[in-house]
Order: C-alpha cells, then structure tokens, then sequence
C-alpha cells in the first residue's frame, strides 16, 4: 500500500480530535453519554411476500424445517433473492439451518444471492455468535467476490440491522475481515461509518487491526490507531498494550515503551513472558544488553519466566554485538533452566560465530544441533558456508553446498553470496563470475554487497573488463553504484590507460540519472583521450 493511503488512514482517524464530546463511555459496543448524538439506524422493511411467491416461501419452509432436501430440490429452480431473503428471515432463530440453506442455495443457483441474502446471513451468524463462520463468508465470498466498496456492504448491513434484530458485532466482524486482509482504507472507511452510527468495534478487533499495521512495520499508523482507541475509550488487553511496546521499540521510542510497560498493573492488564520479550528485544535493538538482562532476571518478581523466545532474543544482541562469549553463556544457560533451544537459536549463534571468523566453533554448534535432533534449514547452512567463505575455505563451503540436496534444500541468494564472497576472498574473480551467472540463472537476485565484492575483486586482479561487465548489469536494474566501487573502478581504468571508457561510462549514468551522489568526475579529466594519445 503506498504512502498516500497511510496517510488518508491517519487523518481519518485525526477526525475525532475535533470532537471533544466522542469520548463519551462505551456501553454493550455502543456509544453512551449525553453529549453523544449518533446518527439513527434506519428501520428499513422489504414487502411481505404475496400470491406465488407466499406460497413458495411456506413450502420452502415447511421442507427446511423437516429436513426434506429432496422435495426442496425441487424447487431450486424457483428461487429469487426476494424468495431466499423471506426465506432467510423465517429460519433466521436456527443459525444452522439457516447456514445450510444459505449454502444449498449457492450450489443449486450459483450467483442468486445478492447484498441483501448476504447480510441476512451475516447477522444470523454474528447474533448466534458464530463470528468465526461470519469471518469466513465475509473473507472468501462477500469481499472476493464483491466489487462493491465497503460502504455499500456496511450500509446493507445497516439496512437490514433492524429487520435481523441484530447485534453490533456484525459491524465489528466487517472490520476485523477487512483488518486480517490487509485492506486498511477499507477498515478505516468501515471504522469512520460505524462511529458515525454510535458503533464501536471490541478490542480484540482493534487488536486484529494493529496487528496486521505492525507486521507491515506501519508502527506509526499503529500507533495512531492506539491514541483513536484511547479517545474512543476502548479499554486495552494486554495483547493490545504489548503491541503499543512493541510498535513504540521499533520506532525508537524506548523510553515510552518502559513506561507504558510501568503502568500496565495500574491499567489493569498484568506483565506477560511477550511483555518481557518485547521489551527485551527493544533494548537488545539498541545495544542495550544489560538493560534487558535486568529486565530477563526481574521477570521472576511477575511470576513470568524465561522462554525460548527470551533467551534467543538475547543470545541474537549478544551476536551482533560480537560478544560470543556471553552469548554462548546465555546458551549454556537456557539449557540449564530445561529451555530447549530450537532452530533460530542454533542458527544464531552460528552466524554469530561465523560472523567473527570463528567457523570451528560454527561447526561444533552446527554437530550439537544434529546430535539434539533439531531442524536444519537454509539458514543453518548459509550461516556455516559464510564462516567458511569468509575464511576462504571455499572447498568445505562446496561440500555444504552438496549436503543441501540430501536435505532437500534449495540455494538462495544468501547462499550464492557467501559462495562469491569466499571466491573473492581467494582473488579469484573469474570463478566467482561464474557463481554470479549461476546465481541469475536460479533466479535468485545478487544485492548491492554482491556487485560490491565482484567489482572490487575485478579492480584488484586488473581485470577491468570483467569490472565494466558487472557494472553494465548494474546499471540494467537501474541502480546507481556505490560511490567507493565507482571511484575506484574509474581510478583502475585510469591507470591502465582506459580514460575514454570511463568517461563513456560516466555519460552513461548521467543520461540514465545513476550518477551516485557526491562523484567528482572532474578527477578523471586527466584520462580523456588526447592525454592517452600525448603520454604514448
């Protein structure tokens, strides 16, 4: 979703700042208080069926409740959406009837139902408290299959409110479906005309909503959503302020995230092992290690205790830090407390070990993952060929590379990375040429660290063919080159007499607008042509 549409999500929820008087309590999902004056739901009516249509409906009826689906058969041929929706609103007391013949109906004529047989059913299902099976029509049949916007589907559940004797929670399912989708504009226009008719959604819908902003890493719009929430004075969960630390730590704003994490108790949601762990983990974020071993070794006072989350999320700060040594001490212990390490645990500290050019101790971690009985992935082995390419043991991280194929595991582009890296750890830019064409022909897409190694590895070896090759390919996916690769690219070319190639190139990424910024390209003056021509 691009820019604008967060945007137009934030200011719609912004409106109720300039209305002091919308933070009323909520009473049973609506909004109370004197102040407060929600637009009325209409009571809207459809005709009374007469004559052929009557008589249709009360046959119908009368073979539903007898459960005569072979004499009802029959009659599918009869069936119109004035027909289904009487039919609907007879049965509407038996959730599970009603949901069968709702079905039925769509087997025996496929498209017959509109707008209106599916909101009936809606609230048939949300009254009864099946939100789980209204979830689900609404996720695979009403919002696929519809091209209207969600304000027609809102107002033909408005509509039908009344004449359903329902419950608000079809509202809140409305929004919490467009919520797990994904669809943001489209829960926001449903949040905007559900506050218009005095409707709230619960805060476990809320919590959908947020949710799904912070696993898109929209912790801003999330934590917007959370200050709306507050006015609406929609009491958090603890799921629902364990997000709020979670989005506040991933925006950087640690200290708030400590505070809201002080005053959960007084908010009436008591501290959680995930309360601990995000916290842990915003500290870890930010190098903060000892903070969050304070934090791990108070959990205690809570009657929390340390998980496998919690120790990975400490053994992975350790790691970045470099520090293996207190990472390994965290490992040792995790097992001590009978906390199993699984894969990311093993992963990380392989990485870490590679990371630091320690690939025997990678190994030895690797050994004790396979003695316990722990999954291996791609990650496990892109982690072990990295420590051997960084090392240039190329030969031990193509014997990994073989073991992929026993484990039925396919190489990405991390892996075909570290392979190149450790051929031009050895200087031996023509083999790792040959990984890189391997890598495309994959399919998998080499970043910008890639490109990096292989150039300045072509620089180093005066291979400036090779060099200017890679660069063209660079320049084909429309990526400006590092300004460190270009600069010394163009200082070999000059070197060796190739001013005129290099000037050609520089007009190349200039016509194209992939000139890295902060490039002087009055420095390769000295190589044009006529200067070449003088010196031979």
């Amino acid at each position: 979703m691009n820019y604008l549409r967060f945007r137009r999500f934030s200011t719609l929820l912004d409106l109720g700042k300039k209305n002091p008087n919308l933070t009323q309590p909520i009473h049973a999902g609506i909004l109370g208080g004197r102040n407060w004056n929600p637009l009325p739901v209409p009571h809207r009516t459809i005709p009374e069926p007469k004559g052929q249509d009557l008589d249709f409906v009360n046959v119908a009826h009368s073979h539903l409740i007898h459960s005569d689906w072979t004499k009802l058969n029959a009659l599918a041929t009869g069936l119109t959406p004035f027909r289904i929706k009487h039919i609907l609103l007879k049965i509407q007391k038996d959730h599970v009837l009603s949901l069968e013949f709702f079905n039925w109906v769509e087997l025996q004529r496929p498209n017959s139902h509109t707008l209106e047989t599916y909101s009936i059913i809606l609230h048939i299902l949300t009254k009864s408290s099946r939100f789980k099976s209204a979830e689900s029509l609404l996720k695979n049949s009403v919002i696929s299959k519809s091209l209207d916007s969600p304000s027609k589907l809102f107002e033909a559940l408005l509509y039908s409110y009344h004449l359903c004797d329902s419950s608000p929670r079809v509202f809140d399912s409305l929004f919490k479906t467009y919520a797990h989708l994904k669809k943001f504009r489209s829960a926001t226009n449903i949040f905007c005309l559900m506050k218009d008719y005095g409707f709230l959604p619960s805060v476990e819908t809320c919590n959908a909503l947020m949710s799904s902003l912070i696993s898109l890493h929209r912790t801003d719009i999330a934590l917007a959503f959370y200050r709306e929430m507050q006015r609406r004075r929609i009491s958090p969960n603890v799921y629902t302020l364990n997000m709020v630390i979670c989005a506040l730590c991933r925006s950087g704003k640690l200290e708030k995230a400590v505070e809201l994490f002080e005053e959960m108790e007084s908010m009436g949601c008591r501290h959680t092992v995930a309360s601990f762990n995000t916290l842990i983990a915003g500290h870890c974020g930010q190098g903060l290690l000892s903070a969050a071993m304070k934090l791990k070794s108070s959990m205690g006072k809570y009657g929390c205790y340390p998980n496998v989350v919690t120790y990975n999320t400490l053994i992975n700060g350790f790691c970045k830090e470099g520090k293996l040594h207190e990472a390994n001490k965290i490992f040792t212990e995790m097992k001590a407390m009978d906390v199993a390490p699984n894969t990311v645990t093993y992963n990380t500290l392989i990485n870490g070990y590679s990371q630091v050019g320690n690939s025997e101790m990678g190994v030895r971690i690797y050994e004790e993952m396979l003695r316990n009985g722990v999954n291996v992935d791609i990650l496990t082995y892109n982690a072990l060929i990295s420590g051997f390419c960084k090392e240039g043991k190329t030969k031990k991280a193509a014997y990994l590379v073989k073991e992929l194929d026993k484990e039925n595991l396919v190489p990405n582009s991390s892996t075909f990375s570290a392979l190149i890296n450790g051929q031009c750890v050895r200087q031996n830019s023509e083999r790792a040429f040959q990984l890189y064409k391997s890598m495309k022909r994959s399919g998998c897409h080499p970043n910008a660290d890639t490109f990096k190694m292989l150039i300045s590895t072509f620089c180093k070896n005066e291979d400036f063919d090779g060099a200017v090759h890679v660069l063209r390919e660079i320049l084909d996916r429309s990526m400006p080159p590092d300004l460190g690769l270009l600069v010394e690219l163009c200082e070999g070319l000059c070197r060796f007499r190739k001013g005129e190639l290099a000037t050609r190139l520089c007009k190349e990424m200039e016509a194209r607008h992939l000139m890295p910024e902060g490039f002087n390209k009055a420095k390769i003056i000295i190589c044009r042509p006529e200067n070449e021509d003088k010196e031979n």
